[in-house]
């Protein structure tokens, strides 16, 4: 399975509903948002998908899901750039609740990884996509 790292700058972008957000998937509804993608030429649907949080502290991923859509052009702020959809599976708040911090990710062969994109929707390397998920679970999952 590919996978791709995602950027969420709080600072540049507002997510007012986050916790209606997180309420929602909690409740097992449906969860799916819009994301700007570099990889637009490999990226498929039903790819995985992890969000970090970049430009302030808490730094790290916070939320993970499944690509539900192929890439398609979108316009924003007067410039086209490639979208695709994520179906959200884990979403937490990084103000309210632990997130895999960037201390974690950047440890052992996670280290080879770039965690804090300049461009949203990067591949995640091939040989750390396993070891990714499976730290996700063990963070997710502490028991």
């Amino acid at each position: 399975m590919k996978a791709y790292l995602f950027g969420w700058n709080p600072v540049k972008f507002k997510w007012d509903d986050l916790d209606d957000d997180i309420a929602k998937l909690q409740a097992g509804h449906k969860l799916e948002e819009d994301w700007s993608v570099a990889s637009h030429k490999t990226i498929q649907s039903g790819d995985r998908a992890y969000i970090v949080r970049v430009g302030m502290e808490p730094k790290g991923i916070f939320a993970s899901g499944v690509i539900s859509s192929e890439p398609f052009l979108a316009l924003r702020k007067g410039r086209t750039y490639h979208r695709i959809v994520i179906e959200f599976d884990v979403l937490l708040n990084p103000d309210k609740q632990p997130i895999l911090t960037l201390d974690i990710l950047k440890t052992g062969n996670l280290a080879a990884q770039t965690w804090t994109p300049q461009a949203s929707g990067i591949s995640i390397r091939p040989e750390l996509v396993d070891e990714l998920e499976g730290v996700w679970q063990d963070f997710l999952n502490p028991e």
